[in-house]
């Protein structure tokens, strides 16, 4: 299979989306078309199925479209339910019409092979067989069954109808159905919105064993580094081509614009040199034919041109945190979230300066803690407290305003009165809304823009603690690196929920995780977190394998084999850091304690109070055999550890 555009172009009215298009799809290419928001990548994607978008390029080839072997090209926007009554899994099936109508014909020959068992019967049931070998019929059920658990759906939604299902689920449906068509060419734009990690995940190792072509649109960096063997990128109108995965990419490009910029400074240089020499001399009778020869030879040069700047243009804010918090920023004890039930109980603290990565499979309780904990909603029991002069500002991902009629100006002016329009127009520039754009009204953004506006609208106020639920949907990559930075500078506290492994591995010094109806605090890195579920899920497979192979132990063996098991091991260690860390914070705060009442002793109107001096001296004291009570508690776990 090929399919390649060769010297194409695409217009839009009188604007040029694309200039010179040469693409190519081979057989297996895992492909990714990046670029910034509004380059045109998905109209890119709309005219590889659609040739009649293409016109003539600038290039000097003529233009064309070769499609080798007829390709079967599969595009979500293409996946419609004809029929909303039929359930999840009739649609599913669909997909596998060909192998379910083997696995009846495999069964017709199986009973008429009991009555006869002729030649020809035989070699029909083999040649059965064959087929439904080869076009996997071994494996589907197993297939479908795994993606729609990864998918995030359960069991019972297979016999669902489809107009039962929200509009976010149908989308789900729909991709799942076309990934298990494996079309020749599968077409994804964002695959991965609106995925959680292990679906992400799940989807990943599903694209990097397809057996055909993929192209993918996408912003995930680690999603790509993982499945793509090829880059397109689309900048300036133009689109170049790169080998290798996402990171190959941004080592390639940077190498090609160092080498071209080289190459153009020293064709500059002498060019200069020669045109000096025929300026000189063109004049004189003697050297005139030498300043002809220097003339011709820049004739003969082929003009290398300047290279362009990357397209970095993105959003930047340099703001300062208007008060500092206490140390203790946010105590979370036995806390039930949820609406009408609990689906969660959650314990944690955050100290000053941390960044928190709240992360699980959708439809959790994620977002719901965030909401609970910016008091959107009322908890169900439990306790969270924030901590001395906490001023938490919220990201919601539905990026609602309350009243989408403002433009982005008025928005700014009313939420800051206090801002001169230079000052606000000068605000907004720093978050890419300039001339004209500022008098747009919010109903008419884009998603990128209206989660600019709100990030513009929170940074502004200086919170030293930040809530964010998915701040990155929506953002191209350049987009994400800026607020990577922002928030990598930012000296408060963080809590965020993200399904950008990328992003959360760049930010995240602890984690809570959602998963399987537990809540889970890890004062880890997200790398550090992987390796160790990984340990996790080796332990337990050990333990379970043995105790297949041994058959029914009793609790005293199986603790023993707990207790020296790697995994519960290291399940302890961690048990034990996070009180370690715990405690080290408690002498902190209560060393602090004594250094404010030590100051409060010096106040002339105290000196001279015995009585109050006796009280502050009783405090001190107490608070001197409690630090000493916990520094021994610290050394009694440091040697268990």
């Amino acid at each position: 299979m090929n399919y390649r555009i060769v010297n194409g172009s695409i217009s839009y009215g009188a604007e040029t989306i694309l200039e010179e298009i040469n693409f190519e799809i081979k057989e297996k290419d895992k492909i990714a078309i990046i670029g910034r928001n509004g380059a045109g990548k998905t109209t890119f994607l709309n005219a590889i199925i659609d040739n009649d978008i293409l016109e003539e390029g600038i290039g000097e080839e003529k233009f064309h479209v070769y499609k080798q072997g007829s390709p079967v090209i599969g595009y979500l926007q293409q996946m419609n339910f004809e029929n909303s009554n039929k359930t999840m899994l009739e649609e599913i099936l669909e997909v596998y019409e060909t192998i379910i109508n083997l696995e009846n014909r495999i069964q017709e020959k199986e009973k008429a092979l009991q009555d006869q068992t002729d030649e020809k019967t035989i070699k029909e049931y083999t040649n059965a067989l064959e087929q439904y070998e080869i076009q996997g019929g071994y494996m589907y059920k197993k297939e479908y069954e795994t993606a729609i658990k990864k998918f995030g759906f359960k069991e019972e939604d297979k016999d669902k109808k489809i107009s039962a299902f929200s509009g976010g689920q149908r989308t789900k449906i729909a991709f799942l159905k076309l990934l298990l068509s494996k079309p020749d060419i599968l077409l994804l734009d964002e695959p991965t919105n609106h995925l959680d990690i292990t679906a992400i995940e799940w989807l990943e190792n599903y694209l990097r064993n397809y057996p055909k072509a993929v192209v993918i649109v996408s912003h995930d960096r680690m999603f790509l580094d993982k499945i793509v063997n090829k880059v397109y990128e689309i900048e300036y109108a133009s689109m170049v081509e790169y080998k290798g995965n996402y990171t190959d990419f941004e080592r390639l490009k940077k190498e090609r614009y160092e080498k071209q910029l080289k190459e153009y400074e020293y064709q500059q240089a002498e060019i200069k040199r020669l045109q000096a020499i025929a300026d000189r001399f063109r004049y004189k009778p003697t050297k005139a034919k030498m300043a002809l020869s220097k003339l011709k030879k820049i004739e003969q040069m082929t003009i290398i041109e300047k290279p362009e700047k990357y397209d970095l243009k993105t959003f930047y804010a340099n703001f300062d945190i208007k008060t500092q918090s206490g140390k203790l920023v946010l105590k979370v004890d036995k806390l039930e979230i949820g609406y009408d039930k609990p689906i969660a109980e959650i314990s944690f603290e955050l100290y000053k300066g941390q960044k928190l990565a709240i992360i699980g499979e959708n439809g959790t309780g994620k977002s719901t803690l965030l909401k609970t904990l910016n008091g959107d909603i009322p908890k169900i029991k439990g306790e969270f407290e924030y901590g001395y002069h906490v001023q938490k500002e919220y990201f919601d991902q539905q990026m609602e305003f309350s009243n989408p009629e403002n433009t982005i100006f008025e928005e700014i002016t009313q939420s800051f009165p206090e801002l001169t329009t230079t000052q606000a127009r000068t605000l907004l520039g720093t978050f890419l809304f300039t001339g004209e754009d500022v008098f747009k009204k919010i109903k008419v953004l884009s998603g990128g823009e209206r989660g600019r506006l709100q990030l513009c609208k929170i940074l502004k106020k200086e919170p030293n603690v930040l809530l964010l639920d998915e701040p990155t949907n929506h953002m191209d990559i350049v987009g994400k690196e800026s607020l990577e930075n922002i928030l990598k500078e930012y000296t408060g506290t963080l809590i965020f929920v993200s399904h950008d492994r990328y992003f959360v591995n760049k930010l995240a010094d602890c984690i809570l995780e959602f998963e399987s109806g537990k809540v889970t605090f890890y004062q880890k890195s997200y790398q550090e977190f992987l390796e160790y579920k990984e340990k996790h899920e080796d332990a337990v497979e050990e333990i379970q394998n043995s105790d297949k192979a041994e058959g029914k132990i009793n609790s005293n063996e199986r603790n023993k084999k707990k207790e020296t098991n790697p995994y519960f091991i290291e399940k302890e260690r961690n048990r034990i850091q996070n009180k370690i860390c715990k405690i080290e914070k408690d002498i902190e705060q209560k060393e602090q304690e004594i250094q404010d009442l030590e100051k409060e002793m010096t106040k002339e109107e105290i000196a001279s109070d015995y009585i109050k001096l006796n009280e502050l001296q009783q405090k001190i004291q107490k608070i001197n055999q409690e630090i000493e009570e916990k520094m021994q508690e610290w050394e009694d776990l440091n040697k268990k550890l």
